[in-house]
């Protein structure tokens, strides 16, 4: 292929990249320029091309610019924010990966890769600034708006999750560290808000963050706040730790957060005192942390997705929230509840559900848990016209996972029908615990040992089958 359709090809790959890339020579001479890195700068390439780099960005200096540096140190440098001002007066937020270009040993130039954050980080300051002002005003115990639950607001019959309701009053009580586990939608936040209203710190700020919502670099921004200066454009604010001090900081998806920043968060938990990124000084907060995952933490661990010592650290108390399946007594009550709520909301009289409805709810395996039980209840109000929901009425998709459940428990009941089982000296519990343990070996057996695809064989969400994999091996830590 003669150089010239090389050159063409690979700047036909670079401009098809979904992130902004920009190629300085060793002179600061821009020489590649894409159409994503001319959006995120609010340019076009021939405003950039071939110009020095500090001619088009006025605002920036040689120890500012990460290509610069970059070209002068021959060093790289990873996930960096950098904010300035272009020559139109826009600025510009992003997290730049900065690689020095060689030919030979010979230094030639430098590349960029930048990714905007500059919605996500205005973003993220107003939910600072707000919990801020939220944080001010003395909060009476129950907010007026129903944001805040109490565990009087959880609806069980169950006897495992009345349990776990004393458990959580009692924890209240102290300000130890908690770790929640439970799959997505079993209600962890509506969990942790009970714990925070029942314990003394009920009066002081209950903030809530998911660990995956934002980038590493900001997520550690918002939790411990930035000094002017310690990075181009940062000033001075407080990041969610001192906003919460004196309460509760939720720290949801805790296994999504880099291993790097739960080392920062473990220092926290030990010695409670944070420091802002870029500042010299440290000071004293008094924060309750309690995290949630929504995957067994044993197997987080196992996995290098949650540092053992901060896993220990935080596992001072624990609470394990059962999945919908196994509480099916409380999908009528929760049907109740959300048909009130929904009638309540637009202005319907809707009774109740059909007896088979009643049925397939009953039946069916809800791997959304009460959160899929409530939208289902929500997408079945917004179809139906008399005072009863039908089948019907409800969102296709919960048909088509119906469907497909009822097939894996058919394939499950003939592939096992050969199994005779007594009762005689045994109680219930042990009787499905022993079914379940051969239905899944089983399943691992047909599946040569692939976790997902067991899973999907028994019918239930892979977590689930590697947190009961794990309960095998690994002793329960409470």
């Amino acid at each position: 292929m003669p150089l010239s359709d090389t050159v063409e090809m690979l700047q036909a790959i670079l401009g098809a990249i979904d992130e902004g890339i920009h190629v300085v020579d060793a002179d600061g001479i821009t020489i590649f320029y894409n159409h994503v890195a001319a959006r995120l700068d609010g340019l076009t390439p021939d405003e950039v091309l071939g110009k020095p780099l500090l001619e088009v960005f006025p605002s920036l200096d040689r120890h500012s610019s990460t290509l610069l540096r970059v070209i002068e140190s021959g060093e790289s440098i990873y996930n960096e924010p950098q904010a300035f001002t272009n020559w139109k007066g826009l600025r510009v937020e992003t997290i730049n990966t900065t690689l020095p270009v060689r030919v030979g040993k010979r230094l030639v130039g430098a590349v960029e890769v930048s990714k905007d954050i500059g919605k996500l980080k205005e973003l993220s300051e107003r939910l600072v600034d707000l919990q801020a002002q939220i944080s001010k005003p003395k909060r009476t115990k129950r907010q007026a708006d129903g944001v805040y639950f109490q565990f009087e607001d959880i609806l069980t019959q169950n006897e495992a999750m009345k349990h776990l309701i004393e458990r959580g009053r009692r924890a209240g009580r102290t300000s130890s560290p908690v770790l929640i586990y439970g799959e997505t939608g079993t209600g962890k936040e509506l969990f942790v808000q009970s714990i925070h209203q029942s314990s003394a710190r009920s009066m002081k700020p209950f903030i809530a963050q998911n660990c995956a919502a934002l980038p590493a670099s900001l997520l550690e921004s918002l939790l411990f706040g930035t000094t002017k200066g310690s990075f181009t454009g940062a000033d001075d604010r407080p990041g969610l730790f001192e906003l919460a001090d004196g309460g509760t900081l939720f720290l949801d998806e805790l296994n999504s957060m880099p291993l790097d920043l739960q080392a920062k968060l473990l220092r926290v938990l030990q010695d409670g005192q944070i420091r802002r990124i870029g500042g010299s000084q440290t000071s004293k907060v008094d924060v309750r942390v309690i995290a949630a995952v929504n995957e067994a933490p044993q197997a987080l661990v196992q996995r290098g997705q949650m540092r053992s010592d901060l896993y220990y650290r935080i596992n001072v108390v624990s609470f394990e929230l059962p999945p919908l399946r196994e509480r099916r007594e409380d999908i009528e009550l929760l049907v109740r509840h959300f048909i009130e709520m929904f009638n309540r909301k637009f202005g319907m009289s809707v009774q109740s559900i059909s007896s088979e409805v009643k049925q397939l709810f009953e039946s069916y395996d809800w791997p959304g848990n009460v959160r899929e039980l409530e939208h289902s209840v929500e997408a079945a109000m917004n179809m139906v016209e008399a005072e009863i929901i039908e089948r019907e009425h409800l969102p296709p998709h919960l048909l088509d996972r119906q469907n497909g459940s009822e097939s894996s428990r058919t394939t499950a009941h003939v592939e096992g029908k050969a199994a005779s089982w007594s009762a005689e000296g045994r109680t219930l519990p042990e009787v499905v615990r022993e079914l379940e343990e051969q239905m899944i070996d089983q399943a691992m057996k047909q599946s040569g040992g692939n976790v997902l695809r067991a899973a999907k064989l028994l019918g239930i969400p892979r977590q689930t089958l590697q947190y009961k994999l794990s309960q095998r091996s690994t002793p329960e830590i409470n």
